[in-house]
């Protein structure tokens, strides 16, 4: 649901932030609203036809489109809106208290989406919206109705208002406070953090692109890039090391070398670069491997895996079509984490993985019992990830065995569960 705020003859979706904000010239095409009355609740509804559409066999396209500035040179804003078919325009609002200027945007099918394209430039694509909207003094329409306002036309049937828009729209990155970073959510989703950990970033306006993941293509050697889809994130002043990015979500690795205590995270894309979001940084973080998929009735388990790389340390029969089995005393399985710090020899975050290496001060346990720890490092082939292999000690048998472990006697906050047969 998008959202408009109407103050008078303003048109507002969510409230403005500071930063880069284009000013929106009138259109060239003109929206209608027309009233459909008030619904269940009370509320006026009504049916918006936006701008100049086109009709392609499958899909309409609907375009309101106009010159901006106050960004580098300016250049041509489009607002789009495109559905299946040739029927009526999916977009509604509904006013609510009827006749109020609280105006909720609501698309039954289809997207909505906000493009610029600067004099001499390529189009950047914005898809979370926060802009202001008016329409042009003198040149708007209103009709049936006696108050020309969105709310008002709603309460009417058949009311309408007709106008090109003008406005604002602010492009600035926003990360979500609080929660807004957090430690990768598969492996704790800890608010502190830690250097060369992963984190996810939430907010809005954080990439001008739908979704990319990095590729091959995106490294330079072994080192991971700093930048993808044109968003870059700075950790403590440092740049982190960008491996997923989209409006609402960017994941990184966070550089090496970052102090303890809050440090500020920035992300920066087409449209500008965030207010800083304080995060706490330890020196670590650990995290074991234990998605939301692996939470059962009995609890959270981790994610373990027996040698043959294929069949998953869980209660037998719980995942149709996926190989899994009880551990037994002397069976060596395979753990994942993030967040465990400095290995040796050191290897500096954003490098692929490339030699031995080795964790001190790692240990487990399995209802208590100490486990024999085979290896404790980083997987070579990868970047800030550490496998843990672990022997099974004798214990007693059961589907919910609890699984801990510490770093240098220091325990780690994750509640984990493990099954062991006899």
């Amino acid at each position: 649901m998008l959202t408009f705020r109407i103050a008078a003859s303003l048109f507002f979706f969510t409230s403005m932030a500071s930063g880069t904000v284009l000013t929106l010239t009138p259109s060239t095409q003109a929206v209608t609203f027309t009233g459909l009355g008030t619904n269940a609740t009370g509320a006026g509804t009504t049916r918006v036809s936006w701008g100049s559409c086109v009709y392609d066999g499958q899909n309409s396209t609907c375009t309101v489109s106009g010159a901006y500035t106050g960004v580098g040179t300016g250049g041509v804003y489009r607002f789009v809106l495109q559905y299946p078919g040739n029927g009526p325009s999916p977009l509604t609002t509904v006013a609510s208290p009827p006749g109020s200027d609280l105006v909720y945007f609501q698309l039954a099918a289809g997207t909505f989406g906000f493009t610029i394209t600067p004099n001499g430039g390529s189009p950047v694509t914005f898809y979370n919206l926060r802009f202001n909207l008016a329409y042009s003094p003198g040149t708007s329409s209103c009709t049936v109705v006696t108050v020309c306002g969105v709310g008002a036309v709603g309460t009417t049937p058949g009311g309408t208002i007709t106008g090109p828009l003008s406005g604002s729209f602010d492009a600035t990155p926003l990360i979500t406070a609080p929660g807004g970073v957090i430690t990768a959510s598969a492996y704790g989703s800890f608010p502190t953090i830690a250097p060369a950990t992963w984190i996810e970033i939430y907010g809005q306006n954080l990439a001008t692109t739908l979704m990319q993941t990095w590729s091959g293509a995106d490294f330079d050697g072994i080192k991971a890039p700093t930048s993808l889809g044109g968003t870059t994130v700075t950790v403590g002043g440092k740049s982190a090391f960008v491996d997923y990015v989209s409006p609402n979500q960017v994941n990184v690795q966070v550089p090496s070398g970052i102090g303890s205590g809050p440090q500020p995270v920035v992300v920066t894309t087409f449209g500008g670069s965030s207010l800083a979001f304080n995060v706490t940084v330890n020196a670590v973080e650990p995290g074991i491997l234990a998605p939301a998929a692996f939470r059962l009735a009995a609890g959270q388990y981790a994610v373990a895996l027996f040698p043959d790389g294929i069949t998953y340390v869980l209660p037998p029969g719980v995942a149709a079509g996926v190989p899994t089995a009880r551990a037994k005393p002397g069976d060596t399985i395979i753990l994942y984490g993030v967040g465990f710090g400095p290995v040796t020899p050191d290897i500096a975050a954003g490098n692929i993985v490339q030699q031995n290496n080795s964790l001190p001060g790692f240990q487990a346990s399995f209802g208590g019992v100490p486990a024999t720890v085979s290896f404790a490092g980083l997987v070579q082939g990868f970047l800030g990830l550490y496998q843990f292999n672990v022997v099974i000690p004798k214990v007693t048998a059961g589907d919910a065995v609890p699984f801990t472990f510490s770093l240098n006697g220091s325990a780690g906050r994750q509640t984990l569960l493990v099954p062991i047969g006899n």
